[in-house]
């Protein structure tokens, strides 16, 4: 019976991790269609990235329901519980990814409506990183990778060069052509919103760090100017 216990136990932890991995591809492929719709000016794919957004926001109920029963019924002890509270802060951060790729359609249904702005290939640029910052650090998790996740919560710094760059590109824009001040502005709510799409991806590092060694990441990450001086 004991073994049997066991077994259910490491059934359900399984689960529970699966479920979290389920949630990071509905939330990347929210991201990539979410980029693609700015790209391509397709009204029809940011409307379906809107409508997909409720699929996100499910899975994260399931993971808070299955997390819940489990610290009811078995009372995880240690690495186990590690296991279930990092699941649960994933999937928090995995449900605000959704929302800020949902945030990103809808600017792309206003843009859509203005003359397109040359511009959006930057944009498309710091998405394709973030996108790329969000599928290291799940896979990382998917692997208990803690190198892998050390390096994502490096790189996170390279995400806020390129934002802080393209927040100066736009309003150098703005300024040479005040006929575009709107539709650099919605650029500019896309790029913070990928800019924090890349700090979740940063905090998911954190947890995966806690959940391989049980002790918290550094809160402050080294700068590359830091390093300069």
């Amino acid at each position: 019976m004991a073994d049997h216990t066991v077994k259910a136990f490491t059934e359900e932890l399984d689960a529970l991790t699966q479920e979290v991995a389920r949630m990071g591809g509905l939330a990347e492929t929210a991201i990539n269609d979410s980029l693609s719709a700015v790209a391509r000016r397709d009204t029809e794919l940011a409307q379906l990235v809107i409508q997909r957004d409720p699929k996100i926001d499910a899975s994260q109920r399931e993971v808070e329901k299955r997390a819940i029963k489990l610290f009811a019924l078995r009372q995880p002890m240690a690495s186990d519980l590690r296991v279930v509270l990092t699941a649960w802060r994933i999937a928090g951060e995995l449900e605000r990814v959704g929302d800020l790729a949902k945030n990103i359609a809808k600017r792309t249904l206003i843009l859509n409506q203005d003359e397109p702005i040359q511009l959006t290939r930057s944009v498309e640029r710091m998405g394709k990183m973030a996108s790329a910052h969000l599928k290291q650090v799940l896979d990382a998790y998917a692997n208990k990778d803690l190198q892998g996740a050390i390096t994502v919560w490096h790189a996170d710094d390279n995400i806020d060069a390129h934002y802080n760059s393209l927040f100066r590109e736009l309003l150098t824009y703005m300024i040479e052509d005040p006929r575009m001040i709107s539709s650099c502005a919605h650029l500019l709510f896309i790029a913070k919103n990928l800019e924090r799409i890349g700090d979740h991806g940063t905090n998911i590092a954190e947890y995966i760090h806690f959940l391989v060694t049980g002790e918290e990441i550094a809160t402050q990450r080294p700068r590359a100017d830091a390093d300069a001086e």
